[in-house]
């Protein structure tokens, strides 16, 4: 990466030019906020002034007297108070550009030291379907999967689906009475169908208590194992886990499904190993970890409820069994769940307990990804005319129909005759993404409105936009016979118009674009890399002439046409959306 490049620049001239005592010291290395100050900045000398007893300007000078930055920059400035501005030579950029030719990573390194992760994510309930609610954690999960995983981290995606408890009791009981067949045979209901039935047994449960004594009954006979009860259980799970798969083949998902079924034998152990710590207190006979600083709305201390007085168990038993396995079992470094903001109490519970309890070391990390509310335009929660939530096929679907629509309408304007299968293709691909980057672009922790116009238009920050920047480049490749893989690895790169330079930059920014996500598990960093990658290169196509320029230019600017279009790739790749080579 150029900034830490850059950065390790400074930090020698630190040493040099004040002693050993600043080697630890970060240079405060910036990208400018404003071109006319050049490419990157350091802010260093302001910082060290009290520690100096030294002007800024004193120390900034004193920097650059020992800097050693010559081969790839020009000479740096200082402005103001002690800004040192540097501004990257064109002679290093050619460079960088042609080292990054010919790597499949285009120059983003692999992480120095790959972690174990885990990342949860998705995690819808059985016997329900999946709703627009699920769209965040599911998309979002993802993107940051595949970002660790092109870090070569070590990524186990589960998905932790809501597979027990007494719900299932519930909804067995009430099968058995109505619909006895459903219990016996593979498919005999679509989950559609046992949407709508549980949501009557959940009434006759909430109205009936004799019903509810046999509910439990159905609980307890499936948690000891019985096997009709059992196979029961199984076949609800298969039927749900198909309607999950075809949202999941629809978004290009990957996970393993690890449900709450799986930590079910652990839960007593959760905690007995509670107790062995000296964690546990009752409290109206449940069993409770008090923490510091968490209090009711009376301010009472607020426990953390880990086996209730009826003997059973709740989701913070699950949370705590399940982090224990992936800590011990999986050796996971680093665990993130991604869910909505509005579990962040329990997860800031749950993590502070595996800490007093000795689960979570120094050398370990626990994290929760929030992330906000879907909202319809009028700015409330996202539902059906009927009030009901949005099931999150027909959201998927109708973006992929309003994609068609725009294609089919554009065809007409252009006069273009395409074959169905192309309408298709690019209809699900366009639809897809359009959602998908919608929902990435966004700060993950902000609430977002859904519109299918902005989502879906060729113009602004969204998925249709970066795709049709791709589109160009191959459209380049067509009309001028290119073949991009034989420029010529010899062949040198000429940046001579400022729009040449801007785009070589922003270039050679993506590894830091991509480590920023690592880091700080923000997708819609990435989002604004490659919106303002688009914006450059359009601004590069419009005023300079590729195939129509002369020789060293011209396949100098094929080159950075192809990796223009690499990198979006690349990008998209990341945030799990598929590229056209026409649309």
């Amino acid at each position: 990466m150029i900034k830490e490049e850059i950065k390790n620049r400074f930090s020698k001239a630190l040493v040099k030019a004040f002693g050993d005592e600043l080697a630890e010291e970060n240079p405060l290395i910036m990208p400018a906020t404003n071109p006319k100050f050049g490419d990157y900045q350091c802010n260093i000398a302001m910082s060290l002034a009290k520690k100096l007893k030294q002007k800024p300007r004193e120390i900034a000078t004193k920097i650059l007297e020992n800097l050693d930055i010559n081969d790839l920059s020009e000479t740096p400035k200082i402005a103001g108070p002690g800004f040192i501005n540097i501004t990257l030579k064109p002679s290093f950029l050619q460079e960088k550009l042609k080292n990054i030719q010919t790597d499949t990573r285009l120059g983003v390194e692999k992480a120095q030291h790959p972690q174990k992760i885990v990342v949860d994510f998705s995690s819808p309930n059985i016997a329900k379907e999946m709703h627009v609610g699920h769209l965040r954690s599911t998309i979002i999960g993802d993107s940051i999967a595949r970002v660790l995983e092109f870090r070569e981290n070590d990524v186990l995606r589960l998905n932790h689906v809501g597979d027990w408890g007494t719900q299932f009791g519930m909804l067995i009981a009430y099968l058995k009475e109505v619909y006895p067949q459903a219990l016996t045979t593979a498919d005999a209901l679509d989950l559609g169908d046992l949407v709508a039935l549980y949501k009557q047994g959940k009434k006759r449960f909430d109205e009936d208590e004799k019903f509810q004594e046999t509910a439990r009954k159905e609980v307890v006979k499936l948690q000891a194992g019985e096997k009709d009860s059992v196979y029961a259980w199984q076949l609800l799970c298969q039927q749900s886990r198909k309607a999950f798969q075809e949202i999941y083949n629809l978004l290009d998902i990957k996970l393993t499904e690890r449900g709450e079924s799986f930590y079910n034998p652990f839960l007593a152990d959760i905690v007995e190993f509670l107790e062995k710590q000296s964690l546990i207190e009752e409290n109206d006979g449940a069993k409770c970890v008090f923490l510091e600083g968490f209090t009711n709305k009376q301010g009472d201390p607020l426990p953390l409820i880990v086996q209730k007085s009826d003997g059973g168990y709740n989701y913070a038993t699950t949370d705590l069994a399940a982090l224990k396995y992936r800590l011990e079992k999986d050796e996971a470094q680093r665990i993130i769940y991604v869910t909505d903001a509005g579990q962040s109490n329990h997860f800031a519970m749950v993590f502070q307990v595996a800490k007093k309890a000795g689960l979570i070391k120094d050398n370990m990390e626990a994290i929760h990804v929030p992330f906000g509310l879907v909202l319809g335009e009028g700015g409330k929660r996202i539902k059906t005319r009927e009030g009901e939530t949005i099931r999150l096929i027909d959201l998927l679907e109708k973006a992929i129909s309003r994609a068609r629509e725009d294609l089919e309408s554009r065809l007409v304007e252009e006069n273009r005759k395409e074959s169905e299968d192309f309408i298709s293709n690019v209809a699900k691909v366009v639809g897809i993404s359009a959602v998908k980057y919608a929902d990435l672009s966004q700060n993950r922790t902000s609430n977002y409105i859904f519109s299918y116009d902005k989502m879906l238009a060729l113009s602004g920050n969204t998925a249709p936009y970066m795709l049709y920047a791709y589109v160009r480049v191959q459209g380049i490749s067509r009309k001028g016979n290119i073949d991009f893989q034989n420029l010529g690895e010899d062949t040198k790169i000429v940046l001579g118009e400022e729009t040449e330079l801007v785009l070589a930059k922003h270039l050679l920014q993506l590894s830091e674009a991509i480590v920023e996500v690592e880091k700080d598990l923000l997708p819609n960093r990435l989002c604004e890399y490659l919106y303002e990658l688009s914006k450059k290169f359009n601004q590069f196509y419009d005023r300079c002439p590729v195939l129509q320029a002369d020789e060293p230019q011209r396949t100098s600017r094929l080159i950075l046409s192809d990796l223009t279009a690499r990198t979006l790739k690349l990008g998209l790749s990341l945030l799990g959306i598929e590229v056209l080579e026409r649309m």
